[in-house]
């Protein structure tokens, strides 16, 4: 599909400071909510215009998406948004499994309980989106949680590393949960983390990561046939 056959419907930003990463935040929603359909491209200009800004902090933010693997460039055209088949989500989902859970019960043994309590504010912040049915909201907290929380690991590779597979095992991912009424338990089970490891409970944490992995992949199976 052409560019000048895409129709969006995205927000118009006021003006402010740090509009690269504001846009990605919003293109990045709209990637995974689906508002960005699979193998259309989307011009930069056009994108801009929607948003309200000139087309460099756009093209930027697309270029950063592109990196993650979300989008891929169309010379002359703009960016053409990736699919992602079932395969590439068992795959995702089975790295995943070998990193978060066994990193998260690491973090548990070493972090102190002023650096965990300090993510509260950002798990209830989520909480508090999926409970509005902010979609939007939701997956800008919760990427802010997973990111903090698996910083606190010091391996900032690792902290790369999943935050690629996150975003690429996402798409289409969170209506899926909202759907299927698994939005607000999904948020709850952030708060729950992380009381299992303010008691220094490392197996509750594993174990906790492991069945989030379980029954979000279970969930989030369907819906790019959808």
């Amino acid at each position: 599909m052409d560019a000048a056959d895409a129709a969006f419907d995205l927000p118009a930003l006021p003006p402010r400071q740090n509009l690269r990463e504001k846009v990605g935040t919003e293109l990045r929603a709209a990637l995974i909510t689906g508002r960005l359909r699979p193998g259309v491209i989307y011009s930069a200009p056009k994108l801009a215009s929607t948003f309200g800004v000139s087309p460099t902090p756009v093209r930027e933010a697309m270029l950063d998406l592109a990196k993650e693997g979300l989008v891929e460039a169309v010379r002359n055209k703009g960016f053409r948004v990736v699919d992602i088949d079932e395969r590439e989500l068992d795959e995702c989902t089975a790295l995943r499994r070998l990193i978060e859970p066994a990193t998260v019960a690491a973090i548990t043994r070493t972090a102190g309980k002023e650096d965990l309590e300090a993510l509260r504010p950002v798990a209830e912040l989520i909480v508090t989106a999926a409970t509005k049915a902010d979609l939007t909201g939701y997956i800008d907290a919760d990427h802010r949680f997973h990111s903090a929380l698996l910083a606190l690991s010091g391996n900032r590779r690792l902290v790369s590393v999943v935050a690629e597979l996150r975003y690429r095992s996402r798409l289409y991912g969170v209506p899926a949960l909202a759907a299927a009424d698994r939005l607000v338990p999904s948020a709850h089970e952030h708060i729950e983390l992380l009381d299992l490891m303010l008691d220094g409970d490392a197996a509750g944490a594993e174990a906790l990561m492991h069945r989030h992995l379980d029954h979000v992949r279970t969930i989030w199976a369907a819906a790019p046939g959808d």
